[in-house]
Formats: structure tokens, sequence, C-alpha cells
């Protein structure tokens, strides 16, 4: 029982800093390419740029979780 506590809570240390990791990652990239682009947006077309934001944050929600959960997957796997 201790060592299904211990294990569920690496899985969960391991999933939050890969995310955290990958978050990060996609902050810095996001941040170089994007940022004059979307100070555009912002002064010229603020809908468009409401609408894009929301976007981004969905893709990013969706995207990072779902590689989040591929990676953890593969690495149960590998230690299994």
């Amino acid at each position: 029982m201790k060592s299904v506590k211990i294990s569920n809570l690496f899985h969960l240390i391991m999933e939050v800093t890969i995310y955290a990791l990958l978050v990060s990652a996609y902050l810095i990239l996001v941040l170089h390419f994007l940022v004059d682009w979307l100070k555009e947006l912002f002064t010229k077309q603020p809908g468009v740029y409401a609408f894009v934001a929301v976007l981004l944050m969905i893709g990013q929600a969706v995207g990072l979780e779902r590689l989040t959960a591929s990676l953890v997957h593969l690495a149960r796997q590998r230690r299994e």
C-alpha cells in the first residue's frame, strides 16, 4: 500500500515537472516568434487579438496536456 502511494506521488511529480518544462518552452517560443505580431494585432485589431489569444490558450492547454500524458505513458512503459 505504501509503495503504491510513493509510486503515485513519483508519477505526479514527474508529470508536473514535464508539464512545467513544456509550458516554459512554449512560452519562450511564443514570445520569441509571435510577440511582434501579437503586439500589432493588439493595437490594430483588438477583436482578432482576443480571438487569437483564446486560441493560443486552448491550443496550449490541449496540446501540452496530450504531449505530457504521452510522455508520462512512455515513461511508465519503460519502468515496468
